[in-house]
């Protein structure tokens, strides 16, 4: 049974363990302005809790958007639903949304999994597929390339911000994903002093040193401190003092792009006012 109707923002929770981050950025300054301007186009969707309030299921940016707005009500479509079936509803209702991270793929993946499985969808049910097969297709992802993304949730969150920034590649983090976690926070120590991480192979060789049983932490040093061809060199920014530059840009790239070419148009600046000095 469904119904629509106004309901106060205060009444709503998020959806717990959602795998999708809410972010203060660009985009959503610019839905706040909508919503000021035209108010909430289509419905959020939320299941009703014992407790009374509403878990949303789909609308969390729009919700947070309202608060910003300074708006108390929102029209909702509620819905009762057990949480398989909304952990369904979130994920489909997200997966669409552009520069998803890695680490929100990796737990939407495993979540719907994870639900489907709970809800006793046999293969005859989802059409001789398994549940991964099933996420798979209605992904427009391969199986393979499913479990890879699910491997990520077995990650340190050190590690896996690493990923989500782009400074460890799916593959090697893949590898990572299957060292236990002490081995894995070595290597985030690792980085943290030196800011070197491990390609493919080296990822791949740590693994299988580890489940050979002959992994140490001076063999693992050795293998982290091989020079690679393609390692990059990468300069830490204060979040506190150039957030307010950067935190409109949703992607690393277009934090350096961004950077870039403020280096580059102050450095033709500086050229500028030497060059009017020198020709006094």
């Amino acid at each position: 049974m469904m119904q629509i109707e106004e309901i106060n923002i205060l009444d709503c929770v998020p959806f717990r363990d959602s795998p999708f981050k809410v972010k203060d950025d660009s985009d959503m300054e610019m839905l706040v302005d909508s919503i000021r301007k035209f108010g909430v186009m289509y419905p959020v969707m939320v299941r009703p809790t014992e407790d009374g309030i509403y878990e949303i299921v789909s609308g969390h940016r729009r919700i947070h958007a309202c608060r910003k707005a300074g708006i108390e009500t929102v029209p909702a479509l509620i819905r009762e639903m057990d949480r398989d079936e909304a952990i369904i509803c979130l994920v489909d209702g997200n997966l669409h949304r552009d520069s998803l991270l890695p680490s929100e793929k990796a737990f939407a993946y495993r979540m719907k999994v994870e639900a489907l499985s709970h809800q006793g969808r046999t293969s005859v049910q989802v059409g001789q597929m398994s549940s991964r097969s099933y996420v798979a297709r209605s992904a427009g992802e391969s199986e393979s390339q499913i479990q890879r993304y699910i491997r990520l949730t077995y990650l340190i969150k050190p590690i896996l911000d690493l990923v989500d920034e782009g400074r460890i590649a799916l593959t090697p983090a893949v590898e990572l994903s299957y060292l236990p976690q002490p081995v894995q926070q070595q290597i985030s120590n690792i980085y943290e002093q030196m800011e070197i991480t491990p390609s493919y192979s080296q990822s791949v060789q740590i693994r299988k040193l580890h489940e050979s049983g002959h992994l140490t932490e001076n063999r693992l040093n050795e293998i982290m401190y091989q020079p690679k061809a393609n390692q990059k060199e990468y300069i830490r920014i204060s979040s506190e003092r150039f957030g307010k530059f950067l935190s409109r840009f949703r992607s690393r790239e277009e934090m350096e792009d961004y950077v870039a070419k403020a280096l580059d148009y102050y450095g033709r600046h500086l050229q500028k006012i030497r060059s009017d000095r020198d020709s006094r």
